[in-house]
């Protein structure tokens, strides 16, 4: 991950978040955005801690899932533009370590290569995109709402765009970002934004992250990486690029015991190797 190194992340037992909360369960890790007095509005400082908690996910090996949830009644809305604009307005979390670029919450959301989870039970607008178009699977609840309010404040949703232009069509995207119009969970869902929406949201996304810290690992996380680097061939060297990756996946511990524990009809002890 450009953001952070696998180094960096060795600090993260040292590190007291101000924005955010983590917890790690077995398989899976769960990101709380923890700044609902200002409806989780994310600060410079509050992007950098979702980045490097990321990069913790994605550098270790025992992690097979993440889950992004919120408190408070609004899930993100978006960036804290007098933060942004006002260095003062910032708080400084001097226990993280120095980021490497920029942070940009949707490129962190793409490198980090695991299954991720949105449980949106709040409203999400304008940067709050960033995020739950860089997981894997959003659940919602009926109530929640998406919008793109930024035209209304001069100015225009520039990144969100690149992560929901592998989601929506152009003229979705511009309807949106033009109108600021307020989409109920239902157009979420039917927009292909949310991939479920339910009442029990909880016991839901629980029984999908079990599914995904029982599957296994390595194939997973394989898979995700060639469909990340497929968008970056020609059509003509992708199959050619997908059956190395397979001659790869088969050689490891956990092809060799998945077809092992098919014959011999048991469950699988998936290594991660």
């Amino acid at each position: 991950m450009r953001f952070y190194t696998e180094e960096d992340i060795q600090a993260f037992d040292n590190v007291r978040f101000l924005h955010i909360k983590t917890a790690r369960a077995g398989h899976l890790f769960t990101i709380t955005l923890a700044r609902p007095e200002k409806r989780n509005a994310f600060t410079p400082t509050m992007a950098e801690e979702i980045i490097f908690a990321l990069a913790y996910a994605h550098y270790v090996a025992d992690i097979r899932c993440v889950v992004l949830k919120a408190e408070g009644s609004v899930f993100c809305a978006g960036a804290d533009l007098h933060a942004f604009h006002d260095p003062a307005a910032n708080t400084v979390n001097g226990l993280l370590p120095r980021i490497h670029e920029e942070a940009r919450i949707g490129d962190a959301f793409n490198e980090l290569l695991k299954p991720c989870i949105a449980q949106v039970e709040g409203p999400v607008l304008a940067g709050g995109f960033l995020m739950i178009c860089g997981c894997t699977f959003v659940f919602s609840v009926p109530e929640a709402t998406f919008s793109l309010p930024e035209v209304k404040r001069g100015i225009w949703p520039m990144q969100v765009m690149a992560s929901l232009a592998p989601i929506l069509s152009e003229k979705k995207i511009l309807e949106m970002s033009i109108t600021g119009k307020v989409y109920s969970g239902k157009e979420a869902f039917e927009m292909g934004l949310v991939t479920h929406l339910t009442q029990t949201i909880e016991e839901e996304v629980n029984a999908l992250a079990a599914q995904i810290c029982n599957s296994a690992p390595v194939a997973i996380q394989s898979g995700m990486r060639s469909l990340h680097e497929l968008k970056k061939l020609p059509q003509n060297e992708q199959h050619t690029f997908l059956k190395s990756e397979l001659d790869k996946l088969l050689k490891t511990e956990d092809a060799k015991e998945g077809a092992l524990a098919f014959k011999e009809k048991r469950e699988p002890s998936w290594k991660g190797q």
